[in-house]
């Protein structure tokens, strides 16, 4: 309840000042219209209906025309109009349109003004998470823009928006932060808004010295600058500094500056409930003091005036409870219980718990019997408050609070600094080569592995060429024998009866001679089909060129055999398989192995197509399948795709799978023909 108090005291002062430093002069040299109205929007002699009327006609004007930095500038002036006229919804439609044009055409200036004016506005309706949200964006603009002033300006925005929500020291750290640039501000309103924050903050952290210090400087700075006006703010600041010494039980002097206060010439024509708040203030301080002289007649005052403003329901409770303790004390059970009552069932109307815990803790006080109940509601709802500002602070970004002494330390401290900072450079630069050391001889391990590998490999592949030169070499003479039995035995016998059977050419009736020649066309048939497959026989070693051609055609047979689906196969007979190193031949028929295995277990597919081609001077390798494919993009690679992936790098080529679901897959492999040698 102490913080809205005090904050009332703040609010027109806020709001006095919260946009003065965001005008800016616009000059539309292309538009004299433009430039008339909001020369008639500027005249305080005109409605605020009218001048409404002509903003409006301005920003029309303006969405007619392109996005360019002037018509920026111009909706900039409106936004900041509306604010002025109290046209939140507009102003908030205006800021939302400079934001997106601005970072359409990535204008920072107005991006950053966009942002305060949103944040202003989400303030002005009570949205702190938002306002404060805007404002931190604002502020990261302003410092890349370097704009000492606008940062000072959002600084005292962020503390308001801290201290209404319970945050004190970050709210007082803002403030003073904010002082550090406020310096070249034209607007002298925000400086004296600095002081007052850190000095209601101080107050509210019981650092009742540091609270009077900003409170005089702020009354300072008013008279220095000449900045008070008919809302009196010379009265405002003698209210402060007396709150302060009533909350240090130095009352005297409290009541000093509140009759200092009340003096001030025509405070309660201009400023009503500031005048009801100096009254319960000079009141209660007097009660403390027991000077009762007009004690009750000060507080009758002070709640006749504020219940008939009907704004500062705040401190209509205050002052209803003030008039508990004071007939308390005057063995008044009656009325002390009864405004007791009063504040409770009004705070409980306006919901504002830090009212209700105070009418509560009056009430267990002047009410006996029921003590006991009010107690434990008073802690209930006392511990919910807790909660949620705790919850309320944990919303901001809590910065450490820099003391004038915390700097002082941070120059001694220098030196020192720089010695661990040459320490932990040194320690980087030290590991760094370290690690350096370590990774170059991991390479070089991984290095003669790769080279150990690839000698491993060629051992298999000659093993596997040896292997299938021996059965070739029994396939070769099985073929020979073949051969020779079929040329000198079949073919010799079948030579002789075809001349056995010319020799009846003799007879020369009908029916010999036609079977005679019958036969004789049968017989050379079946020599010029013998003779073939002797020849196809002997050809079949001059087709098998290579062992690799032939490792490779028992791998595709074998696939036949043992799974369903169709292969097809194209072996270019271009490729020079025995200038192929042996590490390129191994590497890609282990590839093809993989691929088809991958293609047996998840494929599901019903036809494969397996090409080599020659590309230049490389070797293409492609294989295609009608699976059901996956997604490559999403598909988890594993082992196998891996090492195929290994492979492939090791022999200086390039790999590349190409698959959609429902669409199957292509496996493509391209590798040189001569592979470059790598020297440790």
């Amino acid at each position: 309840m102490k913080i809205r108090f005090l904050l009332l005291t703040y609010i027109l002062i806020f709001f006095l000042s919260c946009d003065k430093g965001n005008k800016k002069k616009v000059t539309d040299k292309s538009s004299d219209s433009i430039s008339i109205y909001f020369s008639l929007v500027k005249d305080e002699r005109i409605t605020k209906e009218n001048r409404l009327k002509y903003n409006k006609r301005v920003f029309e004007i303006i969405n007619t025309k392109k996005n360019s930095k002037e018509n920026r500038e111009n909706l900039n002036e409106i936004g900041i109009n509306y604010n002025e006229l109290k046209d939140h919804k507009e102003f908030r439609k205006v800021s939302r349109i400079l934001l997106a044009n601005s970072i359409e055409e990535k204008d920072t200036l107005n991006i950053a003004r966009a942002l305060k004016n949103l944040g202003s506005y989400q303030l002005d309706v009570g949205q702190n998470d938002s306002s404060f949200y805007y404002y931190l964006k604002a502020e990261k603009f302003a410092k890349y823009l370097k704009d000492s002033v606008s940062i000072g300006e959002i600084l005292i925005d962020k503390a308001f928006i801290q201290i209404n929500e319970g945050d004190f020291n970050g709210s007082e750290y803002s403030a003073i932060k904010s002082l550090r640039f406020l310096h070249k501000s034209k607007n002298k309103l925000k400086i004296y808004d600095a002081y007052n924050i850190v000095g209601a903050c101080s107050n509210q952290l019981k650092n009742y010295k540091k609270a009077l210090e900003y409170h005089y400087k702020a009354l300072n700075y008013l008279k220095t600058n000449n900045l008070n006006s008919k809302f009196h703010l010379d009265a405002n600041s003698l209210n402060n500094i007396g709150y302060v010494y009533q909350n240090m039980n130095m009352n005297e002097d409290a009541v000093e500056n509140f009759n200092l206060a009340l003096n001030t010439k025509d405070l309660y024509n201009d400023n009503p409930s500031l005048y009801a708040m100096l009254l319960d203030n000079l009141a209660y301080s007097k009660f403390k003091i027991k000077d009762y002289s007009e004690v009750s007649n000060l507080f009758y005052r002070s709640l006749k005036i504020r219940e008939s403003l009907n704004v500062d329901f705040s401190g209509i409770i205050l002052t209803k409870i003030h008039l508990s303790e004071f007939f308390a004390a005057k063995k008044d059970s009656v009325k002390s219980q009864q405004y007791a009552n009063d504040a409770l069932d009004f705070s409980k109307k306006t919901k504002v718990s830090s009212d209700v815990l105070a009418s509560l803790k009056q009430l267990s006080l002047v009410e006996h019997k029921n003590s006991g109940k009010y107690s434990k509601e008073y802690i209930r709802i006392s511990d919910s408050i807790q909660l949620e500002e705790r919850k309320s602070k944990d919303k901001f970004a809590r910065i450490a609070f820099e003391t004038d002494e915390i700097i002082q330390e941070k120059d001694k401290l220098t030196e020192q600094n720089r010695t661990l900072l040459y320490f932990f450079i040194g320690t980087l630069l030290l590991g760094l080569l370290l690690f350096v050391i370590r990774t170059q001889r991991a390479k070089n391990r991984e290095l003669l592995l790769k080279q150990q590998q690839q000698i491993v490999n060629e051992e298999i592949y000659n093993l596997m060429i040896s292997q299938q030169a021996t059965i070739e070499e029994n396939r070769v003479k099985e073929k020979k024998r073949i051969a020779q039995e079929l040329h000198d035995g079949v073919l010799g016998r079948l030579f002789g009866a075809r001349l056995n059977l010319d020799s009846l050419n003799r007879f020369n009736d009908e029916d010999s001679i036609n079977s005679r020649f019958n036969y004789l066309a049968e017989l050379k048939n079946i020599e010029q089909d013998i003779r073939e497959i002797s020849h196809d026989l002997n050809r079949e070693k001059y087709v098998l060129i290579n062992n690799f051609v032939a490792i490779v055609s028992n791998l595709l047979e074998e696939q036949i055999n043992s799974f369903e689906a169709d292969l097809s196969s194209s072996l270019d007979e271009s490729i020079q398989w025995d200038k192929v190193s042996n590490a390129v031949k191994i590497n890609l028929y282990r590839i093809l192995q993989e691929s088809l295995q991958n293609i047996n277990k998840y494929a599901n597919a019903k036809h494969i197509s397996v090409e080599f081609k020659k590309d230049n001077e490389h070797i293409s390798l492609k294989i295609t399948d009608d699976g059901i494919g996956f997604d490559v993009n999403t598909k988890k690679r594993g082992i196998g795709l891996q090492n195929m992936q290994s492979r492939v790098n090791e022999c200086e080529g390039t790999f590349e799978i190409k698959s959609k679901k429902g669409k199957g897959t292509t496996t493509t492999v391209l590798v040189p023909l001569e592979k470059k040698v790598t020297e440790v």
